[in-house]
């Protein structure tokens, strides 16, 4: 796939979300969705607007809204459940897994605001457990897609698709690269770039970074293949193996903590059928703070600079 990697078009993977919601709003009329008082921030105030007796506010009430969705799912709707990432997952979790995973109803509950991604407004508001807390559970689906273009499409397949779904996004404009007109396949990986030296296996925001470190890479000698991970469970086991058996050494990048999360999920695939050496571009067991997600994220080491360093360590170049 050829992406220019000096003027990307900069887009915001939450108006996908919202615009994903316009379409479904005039394609499938057991769409509803759930807002946390948060509309405007997550881009539901359109679908708001458009279909006001398709929309219900529970105002600050994460938990409260969970609950409704899988009512309103056994109701035969399909509910979209959104929020920020924090407040989405941690404070309700107890709900999603009694009410929806553990029931398998078909709630998809779409997070914005993710990661480091939401910087200034602190520590509390970055959602860096996430992953690892919707993962632990079984029968849930968690996807997180990397630009505009995969996060509509990402929408759009948890919605055909039966069972509980955790989608994550962004609030800020970040580079739009990805295929508009290539498939979105649920568990299937998506191979950016081919390479022998190195695998960089990377999601969400850190899809990027790992492509501009692989074009750096490239100029002192190094091939590195580059695999996005957009469903991080059920994971491309396939997809992994292989490129492990390529070039003998894997590094997850992501926006999210160390444990539990891509790290996590790829080591135990490798673990079992795979073993190789491996490495990681994750936070470092800390919560975050204040500041811009580019401050952030160089502060936190989760850039291209600290995929690149990582890479030289191990190949010693």
């Amino acid at each position: 796939m050829k992406i220019d990697l000096n003027n990307p078009e900069l887009k915001e993977t939450r108006q996908a979300f919202s615009d994903a919601l316009m379409e479904l709003g005039k394609t499938n009329p057991k769409v509803v969705v759930l807002g946390g008082d948060v509309s405007g921030s997550v881009k539901v105030n359109a679908f708001r607007d458009a279909y006001p007796d398709r929309f219900f506010s529970v105002g600050i009430a994460e938990a409260d809204m969970m609950g409704v969705a899988a009512g309103l799912a056994v109701a035969g709707k399909i509910p979209i459940a959104s929020a920020y990432g924090e407040f989405a997952t941690g404070r309700p979790f107890d709900q999603i897994r009694q009410s929806i995973a553990y029931s398998e109803m078909n709630v998809k509950i779409c997070a914005s605001h993710c990661g480091i991604s939401v910087g200034p407004d602190g520590a509390t508001h970055q959602s860096l457990e996430d992953v690892g807390l919707m993962r632990l559970l079984p029968h849930m689906t968690v996807v997180t897609p990397c630009d505009y273009n995969q996060t509509y499409k990402a929408i759009m397949k948890c919605v055909e698709t039966e069972g509980p779904f955790y989608v994550r996004f962004y609030r800020d404009k970040t580079p739009n690269y990805t295929n508009a007109n290539e498939e979105f396949e649920l568990g299937k990986a998506q191979i950016l770039r081919e390479g022998k030296d190195v695998t960089l296996v990377a999601s969400g925001l850190l899809v990027w970074e790992a492509l501009k470190a692989a074009d750096a890479l490239q100029k002192d000698g190094i091939s590195a293949k580059i695999i996005n991970i957009h469903t991080i469970k059920p994971i491309d086991v396939e997809a992994l193996v292989k490129a492990a058996e390529e070039t003998n050494l894997v590094i997850t990048c992501e926006d999210h903590q160390k444990q539990s999360g891509l790290y996590g999920a790829v080591s135990e695939v490798l673990s079992l059928h795979r073993p190789t050496q491996m490495d990681y571009v994750a936070v470092e067991d800390t919560f975050g703070e204040s500041g811009t997600m580019e401050q952030l994220m160089r502060k936190y080491k989760i850039n291209d600079e600290e995929i690149i360093r990582k890479v030289k360590k191990h190949l010693k170049k």
